[in-house]
């Protein structure tokens, strides 16, 4: 049992630093014509390996603790470099954010569809079918 609920665990934080990282590179998005906006983004595969490793921040005492979902965000945001640096000291490149958004987007919908196969394969295996 603890092996199913590790594995559905690993696509939830997956889906949750997808999220978050969407939610990023949107506000660069946004922010494309504001003045000396920095663009930022978050390196997902430390981040997911900070996350199952640690288990979180909060460790329970007791068996009987609730542990803590989805705590924070990323501490790792960085800012990207840009290639073409420009004169009002923004770093956002919009073909370069809009091409990581679309990607994350993907990868955010393959998750989700491999999380509802597996969640359906396991309710066939409680059926019997």
């Amino acid at each position: 049992m603890d092996s199913i609920a590790a594995s559905l665990n690993v696509h939830a934080q997956a889906l949750d630093l997808r999220n978050k990282r969407n939610e990023i590179l949107a506000s660069n998005i946004a922010n494309a014509a504001t003045p000396h906006f920095k663009a930022r983004d978050l390196d997902f595969n430390a981040e997911l390996a900070k996350h199952l490793d640690t288990g979180g921040p909060l460790h329970t005492s007791d068996a009987r603790h609730i542990p803590q979902a989805g705590v924070g965000g990323p501490t790792n945001l960085k800012y990207r470099v840009p290639t073409e640096p420009s004169l009002d000291g923004n770093t956002v490149e919009l073909a370069v954010e809009q091409m990581q958004f679309s990607e994350n987007v993907i990868r955010y919908q393959a998750s989700l569809s491999f999380l509802n196969r597996r969640i359906s394969g396991l309710q066939s295996a409680i059926k019997g079918e």
